[in-house]
Order: structure tokens, then C-alpha cells, then sequence
């Protein structure tokens, strides 16, 4: 199984993004999926994360209110929306479902 993600690239300061994730392969059982992020010099942040059997979901802080996370049943794919960016936001992003991280993540860069 592998995970592929889009959507990441460079946008100015109160933009938007929106990042999609897509497992490929065998599907397997899983309660969550979700996105990381990790900023040159520090350690991995969970940003969002939401449940398979009842589509709750949970978010960081620092991106409470401007960052939604969704999921297309019908196409398997998992998006995080990102709203009124911030430098802050520029990471690597990855995706998970369950144990399964991705291993290339997609770049957001969020210019001042």
C-alpha cells in the first residue's frame, strides 16, 4: 500500500491550499487518517486527523479554524484544507492511514 499525496506548492500569506491523499493497493482497516507536518528544525506536528467510522475530527492549535480536513468515501481520498496560510505553515506535509505514513510528503511554502 502506498500513499499518494498532491496539492502542495508556494503561496503567499493568507492564501489557500488544499493538499489530497490517496491510498494505492490492497485497503486495509484503519481508524484514522490524517496529516503531519514537519518544518526544517523541528519535530514532526500532528495537524489533523480524522476517524473513519464517524468522520470526527481533531486538529492542532495552530491550525484550528483555518485548516479542514475531509474524506471522499466514494474516492478513497482524504483532503486537508488549508485557509489564511501562514509563514509558519511552510513544512513538508505527509499523510497517514493508520500505521502507514507517507514517505514523500508534498511541499507547502507559504511566503511573507
Amino acid at each position: 500500500v502506498q500513499l499518494v499525496e498532491s496539492g502542495g506548492g508556494l503561496v503567499q500569506a493568507g492564501g489557500s491550499l488544499r493538499l489530497s491523499c490517496t491510498p494505492s493497493g490492497t485497503t486495509f482497516s484503519i481508524n484514522y487518517m490524517g496529516w503531519y507536518r514537519q518544518a526544517p528544525g523541528k519535530q514532526r506536528e500532528l495537524v489533523a486527523r480524522i476517524a473513519i467510522d464517524d468522520g470526527s475530527t481533531d486538529y492542532a492549535a495552530s491550525v484550528k479554524g483555518r485548516f479542514t480536513i475531509s474524506r471522499d468515501n466514494a474516492e478513497n481520498t482524504m483532503y486537508l484544507q488549508m485557509n489564511s496560510l501562514k509563514s509558519e505553515d511552510t513544512a513538508v506535509y505527509y499523510c497517514y492511514a493508520g500505521p502507514l505514513i507517507s514517505r514523500q510528503g508534498t511541499q507547502v511554502t507559504v511566503s511573507s
